[in-house]
């Protein structure tokens, strides 16, 4: 599909790539140079204040956190402080015991 350039530089583009990329009105889009070819992507705009979730660090915790639920490494669903204070305790009593034994 052929595009023109008008004068600011404003390429418009078709109601149809739109369309197939949910872009609307207002969307912000990244656009690169490669290799003599303009590539324009969707961005994805995160809230500063919500940036720590997508550092590596994070994210590698995140993966961690999903290979322990998947292999069953967790306890829970609680559904009060109370139970949740109770399976403390008992896994607080099962190291204590063991460190007596040693």
């Amino acid at each position: 599909m052929v595009l023109k350039i008008t004068r600011n530089g404003v390429i418009t583009l078709p109601a149809k790539f739109r369309k197939l990329l949910g872009l609307h009105e207002g969307d912000l889009v990244n656009a690169e140079l490669r290799d003599g070819t303009i590539i324009v992507k969707p961005a994805a705009v995160v809230d500063a204040e919500d940036a720590w979730f997508y550092t590596k660090e994070w994210q590698a915790k995140e993966a961690e956190a999903d290979e322990d639920i998947a292999a069953g490494r967790v306890k829970g669903p609680f559904y009060s402080v109370e139970e949740f204070k109770a399976a403390l305790q008992r896994r607080g009593g099962r190291k204590k015991k063991a460190a007596k034994a040693g």
